[in-house]
Formats: C-alpha cells, structure tokens, sequence
C-alpha cells in the first residue's frame, strides 16, 4: 500500500482507494443510518464531519494529494467561465481502484447566495493559490467529472460533509 504501488488488486490497493470505497459506501447509506459522532474520513455516518452532526447530506468533499504534496485539481464550466478546483464528490469506484469524480465548485455564502471563490492565482494563472482555501465554506455540484486512477495518489483528507442535492 502506498504511492507507486505498482499492484493492482483489491487486497493490496492504495489507503486512498481504500477511503475513497468507503466514502461511497457512506454516501451510499446516507439515509439509512441514524447520526453518531465521527472524526474521520471512515467513520459513519454522512453528517457527521459536521459539528453539531447534521442530517440531509448527501456528501462527503475530500481533496487529493499528488506524491509531492500538491492538491490534485481539475477543471469545471461555470456558465462562462472556466474554473479550477481541488474539491470533489466520489460518484462511483471500479475495476482496479479507478473512479469517477464529481468536482465541485469552492465557494462562499453571502446571506442567502452561493458566491463561487477562484482558487487561481491572479498572477499566476496556471497555479492553485492555496490561501484561498481558507475562504471556502460552501460547496456546489458542477457537471463536470473526472475519471482517475486512485493509485496514483498519496493522501486524501475529508473536508465536510454537506448536501448538494445530488440524491433530489
């Protein structure tokens, strides 16, 4: 287990493949389970990342490290424009630990209003400014997907536990 794990089965896969399976079985099981206090990307059930524990989540954001230490990003179109971000949604896991991603917009609430935040560097147009991090506190569904190879990753850390309206 670990980055460059060259093996490709179920027994030996990455601890991200691992989280990342458990992730979607307790996005899974949302509405089947009663709140308990959780700490962690495996503990159950969904809302409870959120203090005090919430039900009506739909989904867990996690972000995804590379093997020096960056967030992975990728790309989203919202309306004109086309954003970076380094927040997803799992939708599904399979064969050798692949999977498909939601990626889901950063953002802020002003009152009622989502506002979405640029994690782009202003200056730097290709670069993830990660101050800019501390600023998100609300997350919107994109439509855009990403298909990765979940063994080409070194860590995943759980961000929170929020509901898109993805089960609606």
């Amino acid at each position: 287990m670990g980055c460059g794990n060259s093996r490709h089965n179920r027994e030996n896969e990455s601890c991200v493949c691992q989280v990342v399976r458990a992730i979607k079985d307790i996005q899974d099981t949302a509405q089947e389970e009663e709140c308990q206090s959780c700490t962690s990307c495996f503990n159950e059930p969904l809302g409870s990342l959120i203090s005090p524990v919430r039900e009506n989540v739909d989904t867990r954001v996690f972000v995804l490290k590379t093997k020096d230490g960056s967030p992975f990003h990728a790309f989203f179109n919202n309306d004109d424009n086309a954003c970076v971000s380094i927040y997803f949604r799992v939708e599904d896991v399979f064969d050798n630990c692949c999977a498909t991603l939601r990626v889901l917009v950063p953002g802020k609430r002003e009152g009622t209003n989502f506002v979405p935040v640029n994690l782009v560097n202003c200056d730097d147009k290709c670069c993830i400014n990660l101050a800019k991090h501390c600023q998100v506190t609300a997350f919107m569904a994109s439509n855009d997907c990403v298909t990765v190879d979940l063994n080409c990753f070194c860590a995943i850390q759980c961000i929170a536990d929020v509901n898109l309206g993805i089960c609606n």
